[in-house]
């Protein structure tokens, strides 16, 4: 089984115009459920595999529906754990690519008080964290112990850091607390821009490269319509295209590329990366952007199942 750690929320997404003469040309916000671990745990059960959410999820409204689609979606909720703080609220704001900004709305909420739940069941193979679930404490130091004990276990740990800057009050000490992770991280999954703000603007390949001499077996960006490319100690070893189609907006892109590489590993069987040669890093990131650009053609984050993988060209 795939583990996954982290917030998941309720993203306010803009709809319709209302009326300017009253509303000031603000639109109407839409929820929906979302978080970048919770829409990874999404994509992946989507595809098929058995999928766990490890997190601390709102009795509220919102709540009730964020653990309803977990179910639908396949995702098992053994781990979860409920509380009668509220969800937390990312409200969006899309650009003219359909690119989006986030407000986040985090103060006292349920998912960054998680508590440990111990060593996971022996059945996980592998473990996935990030995104806020790594920044907001208490939160975030319960993570942080969770992957270091699953590590030593050896467990495939991944890390997807998805950067919200707005929310790391004091980036030197998040950036020496991410490089105290590396060594206890299989796989780093990762954007240009969150490589570049990480490494205060190096060169993401580069970067990567500095990461991979420091304990990771292969970190993987997400590098917009230039595609995927994956770099291990033997250097960048795989590159794919982005696929083209009319984009909606990325909400939820990332992740749906993070839970794809999840579910094409535990499907061919690979519980450790640095077996992986470029051929089947290829094969991987393939399937992984196929996934990325049916999230992509879609309104928020609405990662495929495996149905809409086989019929889609």
């Amino acid at each position: 089984m795939i583990v996954v750690g982290g917030e998941a929320l309720v993203d306010l997404v803009p709809g319709e115009p209302l009326d300017s003469t009253v509303d000031g040309g603000l639109r109407a916000l839409l929820p929906r459920m979302g978080g970048g671990p919770y829409n990874v745990a999404l994509a992946a059960g989507r595809l098929g595999v058995p999928t766990g959410f490890l997190s601390r999820v709102s009795n509220d409204r919102f709540g009730v529906a964020l653990v309803d689609r977990l179910h639908a979606s396949g995702v098992d909720t053994a781990l979860l754990q409920r509380g009668n703080e509220p969800t937390t609220l990312a409200v969006v704001a899309l650009d003219e690519k359909g690119s989006a900004r986030y407000t986040f709305y985090t103060e006292g909420t349920a998912d960054r008080l998680v508590g440990d739940p111990g060593p996971l069941p022996d059945g996980v193979t592998a473990l996935s964290l990030g995104t806020l679930g790594m920044v907001l404490e208490p939160g975030a130091s319960t993570y942080e112990t969770v992957l270091r004990r699953e590590s030593a276990r050896g467990v495939l740990t991944v890390l997807d850091p998805n950067i919200r800057a707005a929310l790391i009050t004091d980036p030197a000490a998040y950036r020496a607390r991410f490089e105290s992770w590396l060594p206890h991280i299989r796989l780093l999954k990762i954007s240009d821009d969150d490589t570049e703000w990480l490494a205060e603007g190096a060169d993401p390949v580069e970067a990567a490269k500095v990461w991979t001499s420091r304990g990771v077996d292969a970190v993987v960006l997400t590098r917009g319509a230039q595609g995927l490319s994956v770099i291990t100690r033997a250097g960048e070893i795989a590159q794919v295209p982005s696929r083209r189609v009319a984009v909606v907006d990325t909400i939820g892109a990332g992740d749906t590329v993070q839970g794809a590489l999840l579910a094409w590993l535990y499907s061919n069987g690979v519980r450790d990366v640095s077996t992986l040669d470029a051929d089947g890093w290829r094969t991987a990131l393939e399937f992984a952007a196929k996934a990325a650009s049916i999230t992509v053609s879609r309104s928020g984050a609405e990662p495929p199942t495996a149905d809409d993988m086989a019929s889609a060209v």
